[in-house]
């Protein structure tokens, strides 16, 4: 029967550490559950720190390399670049802008041509570094340089394969799976010879398949996102939109490898 005296309140101290204890419990269990084991990998590993360094120096170092091999090669930097973002033609068009070149001629330096080589093996030596980190393998001085530049002549390879399937193939299903099928051989043929060898091809392989699985979802994202974006953004700051987007992409790319390989080793 209630005497008309009100319940008392329990203090306030009270309240603050049930909510405390209740937040540290959910954490806890976040913590212990598959989300939160891999959350707690990808911090461990900086994933998102490593991602916007590759973006920074792959557009400072890797971008110039790129212009200057694909115009050698006799192939569009614009088209190369749209195909690995995976764009659509008025977004390839906005890309184009910032691939115009002004001349048809070019004149390369011994020095030029010796920074240019330097900076891609920098982003070669940056995935290299990743790949040691997120497989505990240790660093390999004797194969360091050969790896680097194995992997950039696949780099070069899976870039132009990718640009021929586009050609050749018709009906975006077939296309997609071609693209994911040379994804999964990429990214399997990246990570053995970055890793010179030290881990064997079996024990890459799901890593790359997930990988590759993470690629083309990013491809796809791209191709509905990131083309609506490129358009908006050069239409309202000019080229440097698009280059705002394409760093986007390109942190999405470093948490494409860090995802793939942590999650592939776990399910294997």
């Amino acid at each position: 029967m209630n005497d008309g005296r009100k319940t008392p309140r329990p203090p306030l101290n009270a309240v603050r550490w049930r909510a405390d204890q209740a937040w540290q419990g959910a954490f806890r269990r976040f913590e212990e559950s598959g989300p939160g084991r891999l959350w707690t990998r990808l911090s461990a590993v900086d994933f998102f720190g490593h991602s916007f360094q590759l973006a920074a120096l792959a557009l400072l170092c890797f971008f110039p390399f790129l212009i200057i091999l694909t115009a050698a090669a006799g192939q569009d930097t614009a088209v190369v670049v749209a195909g690995w973002l995976g764009l659509d033609q008025q977004a390839a068009q906005a890309v184009a802008t910032l691939f115009a070149p002004t001349t048809s001629s070019y004149t390369l330096t011994g020095t030029s041509a010796a920074l240019l080589l330097l900076g891609a093996l920098a982003v070669a030596g940056t995935l290299q570094s990743w790949y040691r980190l997120l497989f505990d393998v240790p660093e390999n001085a004797k194969w360091k340089t050969t790896a680097r530049l194995t992997w950039l002549a696949g780099l070069f390879a899976y870039a132009a394969a990718q640009a021929a399937f586009g050609r050749v193939l018709h009906g975006w299903l077939l296309i997609g799976l071609t693209g994911f099928a040379w994804a999964v051989v990429f990214w399997w043929g990246s990570m053995y010879a970055l890793l010179a060898g030290t881990v064997p091809w079996r024990a890459l392989f799901p890593p790359a398949l997930v990988t590759s699985v993470c690629w083309t979802g990013l491809g796809v994202f791209s191709a509905h996102y990131f083309s609506a974006a490129i358009v908006e953004n050069e239409q309202r700051y000019g080229p440097i939109g698009v280059v705002m987007v394409i760093l986007s992409w390109l942190v999405a790319v470093g948490v494409v490898i860090h995802l793939g390989a942590i999650v592939g080793r776990a399910l294997r």
